[in-house]
């Protein structure tokens, strides 16, 4: 394409190319296929299969080259008896096979006869290398292509001037009369010739004219045998497949480490980190959250057993470093987190390597990628023995000067923009990460084939002008050739890799995104189909773990669904009057989420209403905030005040693309749940068949496309009083909300019209959140966290979040230590004032008043523990009384009894029995409430046992009504004195 351009910047419009060669798509999905099952496979099955298909490869290809062999001696024959030399099938022989003399009209003829030679002319009408017709000019339309296909179509288009001027030259492409049945084909295309012309002039017309018919001989052959050559190719590439699949999976299986964790050995190890440190997620188990640990890929290359045996091997595992007590804090989970931001482990780089003691156990997971597992013993720091590569450090120092670079943003900026850029995604903070979990965005948090091809566009010119690539980009600006951009781009993805670590995800969005990048420059999408094939075909031949990866899957589905659907969709978006660069958008939007729903919604179990919208809103965002990003990383070494100035200037679009994930995750129908099964995505993918062919017709019916979208924007929104009208939740005149958090607490008293006190926060910020918009909470006069537990308080975040907080108010006993630390920072970061409850403090908002009963103001005896220094509440709601006991445990309560404010206490309306309804209670003080409704809160098929039937009984025997959400869910309750009722969620 660029050399017929003549111009070293290449074509400014290339051609369009022919039909999609698919010849690739079977050996590479072979290939996938074969990669997957032999990663567990046994020795003896890897060899067999590839030794099969070695074998029968082998055989179809050389019955191949023996036919080849065969109909190649033909075509000489025949080629020798046109141009009159002697027949070399007869070897003795060398008789001439001169053939009668002919006349002008018969020139064309061959041995096939009185037919005019249509036997011969048959090859002239398939090309069997292109597959379509060669060229067969009509009568009367000299140039005309008869059975031509896309590609003939233009190449006839762009060849036209030459056929004008082949038009205009004698004997060339005449247009002639009709022939007869005696007339040949050269007749009618040839100028009249004297009988009188010599022969001489005619056997040199039959030689030249037998030579192209045996080139297209030999690509009849071709034609005839492909078949058995693409055989041959899907088993050689199965082959290939099955052998590095089995050699990846020996690794597992190879030297001492796998041996050792099954018997739970403690070791000295040498490892070399083979990925970045990353912490893990915040997790909440029971009242506590699960320490907070490092993880690391790595490779052992010496292990010391305890009877001192030294083994040099080559095994993949897994480390875990355990580097504190766990932290709720959402909004840091990351090593700016306690304790975790002053761990050294967080400091290693990729080649480093370590000296470790550790236990080694079994790997967690089943057929992952590690052999076991490493639990380094202590969380002191790491013991280098080998330092990392001159290439890994330049890397870290580019990463570490964007982190610092981004340091002064705002929290979400902050955390997105390293994600953006090289894919770090440590500062994410988990109620981000499920807001772009829940919106299908979370491409945009690791590095994909969009950062890729958006970098190297700067080269070649913006995709809106693919056709001319070549002339927009910086590159032809600058004065540099094609091929020398070519190598600049080749140096630039190197580096890509590098800065983003050579992780398999990395390696993947390097190849999608260089299909991509060939898109922009050559606007030729039908021919990327074979590079998309071959891409897939050498990574999984590279890394045949890929085949097994999620991410790899989705990446290569999206990538074919643009190259594929999306040109279509957003054809006859335009044909439909939509204008193109949105009919471009949408098509691609709509192709991607089409594709990868039924995958997506194997991991997640919920498919994303809001996908598509939040896709198109954010993609105006990506690309400033990739190229600012990656500016930034290129300055922050030499240049930090530029850094931080185009660092301020990127947190603009990649805030944006954060408040789009969060204001899409925040809409009452964002998602749907589904089953997360492989029966589910092909449900899934049936519906959205269905759904495809629907909306094609409903385009053209304008008013019955606007109804169903005013009724898919109504599932979305869902507007409470609609909502109430349908679902009945929440009842009207609600006056106290028990929220379905899983194992813990989370209670909403409603304080008037979007108001409500809330009590307790619950361990998952995105389940609090999601019942609290159901309640219609958007103002929350004071949060009452009446323990600092993390199944009380974790959820904070999600509380506060989108909502207008007056205060929050807490128990004085600052125990566990990170949890309470976690509450003030959340305050802290949105200057919410935090007050300390105290009994006989009294307080009033509407038609709510509430009064503290616990814990008794200092000095004050010690509690045994935070379940003990609970905020016991007593609260007047329109008429009902409420008794909230947190989590207090038999010793407090009896001291509650004994206490001024608890010597008052009677009979209430409802109780919210204490620590979800464990078996330790104190039977005074349920005999002294006697309430009528008894609410508990405790997680489905929780390890504890809560609710506890001997609670349950003690409360059914006073004669309360005793519901708890893990069998009811969320629950509200509405009514007066005489008159109480319980609505479901």
């Amino acid at each position: 394409m660029h050399a017929a351009s003549g111009n070293p910047l290449g074509s400014s419009r290339p051609r369009q190319e022919g039909p999609t060669d698919l010849r690739l798509v079977p050996p590479a999905l072979a290939a996938w296929a074969t990669a997957a099952l032999t990663l567990g496979a046994s020795p003896g099955w890897t060899i067999g299969v590839v030794a099969v298909c070695l074998i029968v490869a082998g055989g179809l290809l050389v019955t191949g080259r023996n036919r080849e062999r065969v109909v190649s001696h033909r075509d000489r024959s025949e080629a020798d008896r046109m141009r009159g030399e002697p027949d070399r099938s007869h070897s003795g022989s060398g008789r001439m096979r001169a053939g009668p003399e002919r006349s002008h009209g018969e020139l064309g003829r061959g041995s096939g006869g009185s037919d005019g030679g249509r036997g011969e002319r048959d090859w002239d009408r398939v090309d069997p290398e292109r597959g379509y017709a060669e060229p067969h000019r009509s009568h009367g339309e000299p140039g005309r292509w008869r059975g031509e296909s896309d590609r003939g179509r233009g190449d006839l288009d762009r060849g036209r001037g030459d056929s004008d001027r082949r038009r205009a030259q004698p004997g060339r492409n005449r247009a002639a009369p009709e022939r007869g049945h005696g007339e040949s084909d050269c007749s009618r295309a040839k100028p009249e010739r004297s009988h009188s012309e010599p022969v001489r002039n005619r056997a040199e017309q039959d030689r030249n004219r037998a030579a192209p018919e045996a080139h297209r001989a030999r690509r009849l052959l071709l034609w005839r045998t492909w078949p058995k050559a693409s055989v041959a190719a899907v088993l050689l590439c199965v082959a290939a497949a099955a052998a590095s699949g089995g050699l990846h999976g020996a690794d597992l299986r190879r030297g001492p480490v796998p041996e050792l964790a099954r018997q739970y050995t403690e070791v000295t190890a040498d490892v070399e980190v083979t990925s970045d440190p990353r912490l893990t997620r915040p997790r909440i188990r029971g009242a506590h959250a699960a320490p907070t640990a490092v993880l690391l890929n790595a490779e052992v290359r010496r292990i010391e057993q305890p009877d001192g045996t030294v083994t040099a091997t080559r095994t993949p595992v897994l480390v875990i470093v355990t580097v504190g007590s766990g932290s709720g804090d959402g909004a840091v989970a990351g090593p700016d987190s306690g304790k975790a931001q002053r761990s050294p482990w967080l400091s290693l780089l990729p080649s480093t390597e370590v000296r470790v003691a550790a236990r080694v156990v079994p790997e967690l997971g089943d057929g992952g990628r590690v052999a076991a597992v490493l639990r380094v013993q202590g969380s002191g720091p790491p013991r280098v023995v080998g330092e990392p590569s001159g290439a890994q450090r330049f890397a870290g120092e580019l990463r570490a000067g964007l982190r610092a670079a981004t340091e002064g943003l705002e929290p979400d900026a902050r955390a997105l923009l390293p994600g953006l850029v090289v894919g770090d995604t440590s500062r994410i903070p988990p109620e981000l990460d499920e807001a772009f979990k829940a919106t299908d965005l979370t491409h945009l948090l690791a590095v994909s084939g969009a950062n890729f091809t958006i970098l190297l566009a700067l080269l070649i010119g913006p995709p809106g002008l693919a056709q001319r690539a070549e002339r927009r980009g910086l590159a032809p600006r600058l004065g540099i050739p094609l091929r020398a951009t070519a190598v600049l781009g080749g140096a630039l993805s190197l580096g890509f890799v590098i800065v983003c670590r050579p992780d398999p995800s990395v390696l993947r969005a390097a190849a999608c995104g260089s299909i991509a990048l060939l898109a922009i420059a050559t606007g030729r999408r039908r021919s990327l189909i074979p590079a998309l094939a071959t891409a897939v075909l050498l990574l999984v031949l590279y890394d045949p773990w890929l085949s097994r990866s999620y991410g790899f899957l989705l990446s290569v589905l999206a990538t074919g669904a643009l190259l594929t659907l999306a040109p279509r969709w957003s054809a006859a978006l335009q044909r439909r009057r939509v204008p193109p660069r949105l009919a471009e958008a949408l098509a691609a939007a709509g192709a991607a989420q089409a594709v990868c729903a039924p995958v997506v919604v194997v991991l997640s179990a919920r498919v994303s209403l809001v996908a598509v919208p939040c896709n198109l809103l954010a993609e105006f965002a990506v690309a400033p905030a990739t190229v600012l990003g990656f500016m930034t990383l290129a300055t922050a070494l030499w240049a930090m005040p530029v850094a931080k100035a185009l660092a301020w200037c990127a947190s603009w679009p990649a805030g944006w693309i954060a408040d789009i994930a969060r204001t899409g995750a925040a809409v009452p129908g964002a998602g749907v749940d589904w089953p997360d099964s492989w029966a589910g995505a092909l449900l899934l993918a049936c519906v959205t068949v269905v759904l495809v062919l629907v909306g094609r017709r409903l385009l053209w019916h304008p008013w019955l496309s606007a109804a169903c979208g005013l009724l898919l924007l109504l599932v979305l929104v869902q507007p409470a009083p609609l909502t109430r009208v349908i679902t009945g939740w929440p009842p009207p005149g609600w006056r106290f909300a028990m929220c379905d958090v899983g194992q813990g607490d989370a209670m909403v008293l409603a304080a008037g019209d979007g108001a409500g006190v809330v009590v307790d926060a619950g361990p998952d910020p995105v389940l609090v959140d999601r019942c609290l918009r159901t309640l219609g909470i958007t103002r929350i006069p004071l949060v009452v966290l009446t323990h600092f537990h993390a199944d009380h308080v974790a959820g904070l975040a999600g509380v506060l979040r989108g909502r207008s907080v007056g205060a929050i108010e807490t128990t004085d006993f600052e125990e566990p230590l990170d949890q309470a630390e976690f509450v003030h920072r959340q305050a802290a970061a949105r200057r919410i004032p935090v007050t300390r409850a105290v009994a006989g403090e009294r307080r009033r908002t509407g038609a709510l008043d509430w009064r503290v009963l616990w814990p008794p103001p200092r000095p004050a005896p010690t509690p045994e523990g935070p379940n003990d220094s609970s905020v016991a509440l007593f609260v007047r709601s329109a008429g009902l009384t409420l008794l909230l006991l947190g989590d207090l445990e038999p010793p407090a309560q009896q001291a509650l009894l004994r206490s001024p404010a608890g010597a008052a206490l009677g009979g209430v309306d409802v109780l919210k029995v204490a620590h979800h309804g464990s078996a330790y209670q104190d039977p005074e003080l349920i005999r002294r409430a006697a309430p009528r409704l008894a609410l508990i809160s405790a997680g489905a098929d929780n390890p504890y046992g809560h609710p506890a039937p001997s609670t349950v009984a003690a409360l059914r025997a006073g004669g309360a009504t005793v519901l708890s959400t893990d069998e009811h869910g969320a629950m509200a309750v509405a009514g007066e004195r005489d008159r109480l009722w319980v609505a479901g969620a």
